[in-house]
């Protein structure tokens, strides 16, 4: 199937000198959810304002189902919805006629039963006949999501859509996200929030200094990349690691009374059984056992740094 959303070789150098991005490619699927992860800087609005046709690109190109961006500008920007970081809104417009003029835009018909349904699903009935500038921050969230919604788009993109709000609002933009996706609609959100990629995304991309550093699935990225560690805690501490686990290359905490083994859970010999047995016949008595793995930050951090 053809991708809906296919990037090749993008990249954008800006007058100052900065390359924001360095010789991007990336197909993306109809109907998944793309999560975008990386640090300030690291080129995430700058790829999301190139196919939304905000910035222009210095080289490569970017098609939305088949239609070039710049050649079929017009038919690729009414496929796409857009959620900025900014909360740019006007003061005294309505949340109603913001929508409909966004939805006008675009050369929509009136759909008062649909943007009525939208603001149902966004909880914004209530507030549709008030003024924008009396809402909270979480409500013009809201709000800027059902102009980007307004046109009925098959791709959203979400620049940083929960930034600021409460971890309440920000679950219930989760589900949102979800229904939309049941829905057929193609979402792309850059987050900061590693959970947020975790808890919705089906494919995550990391991104860093313009470069796109991997693009994976997300459980099987945890899987390839997570590691796990059987943290061991002893009933009594010892003072440095006992030759006989050497070979495991245990960690011993300051305090002496915990032992850590990472291991490649994808290895058929994972070593724990025979680090059991080694560690009763040093003489040293268990108090618990667990076992962890690595969080989706945790990946993050490390590919960051590397």
């Amino acid at each position: 199937m053809q991708p809906i959303v296919s990037i090749s070789n993008l990249s954008k150098t800006y007058a100052s000198g900065h390359r924001a991005l360095k010789d991007v490619t990336l197909d993306i699927a109809h109907g998944e959810i793309l999560a975008l992860l990386g640090p300030n800087g690291a080129g995430k609005t700058t790829l999301i304002s190139i196919i939304c046709g905000i910035v222009n690109a210095s080289s490569g190109s970017v098609t939305v189902a088949g239609h070039d961006i710049v050649a079929d500008y017009r038919t690729t920007r009414s496929m796409i919805g857009l959620v900025p970081q900014e909360l740019t809104l006007g003061a005294f417009d309505t949340v109603w006629n913001t929508l409909c003029f966004s939805r006008g835009l675009f050369g929509k018909q009136s759909n008062p039963a649909y943007l009525e349904q939208l603001l149902r699903d966004l909880s914004l009935w209530e507030k549709k006949d008030s003024e924008l500038m009396t809402l909270s921050g979480g409500m013009k969230r809201r709000v800027l999501i059902g102009k980007a919604l307004s046109h009925e788009p098959s791709i959203l993109f979400l620049d940083e859509p929960t930034a600021g709000v409460d971890v309440e609002l920000r679950k219930d933009m989760w589900t949102l996200v979800r229904r939309l996706r049941e829905s057929g609609v193609t979402i792309i959100l850059t987050t900061h929030y590693i959970e947020e990629a975790e808890a919705i995304a089906d494919r995550v991309g990391i991104i860093n200094n313009g470069e796109l550093l991997l693009v994976e699935d997300k459980l099987a990225l945890m899987h390839k990349l997570g590691k796990r560690q059987l943290i061991i805690d002893l009933e009594v501490a010892v003072n440095a690691v006992p030759d006989t686990l050497v070979p495991w290359a245990v960690d011993l905490s300051a305090a002496g009374s915990r032992l850590t083994y990472t291991y490649d859970p994808r290895n058929t010999h994972t070593g724990i059984s025979d680090l059991l047995q080694a560690i009763r016949a040093a003489g040293l008595e268990l108090k618990d056992l667990k076992t962890t793995q690595s969080s989706l930050e945790d990946i993050f951090i490390n590919l960051v740094k590397s």
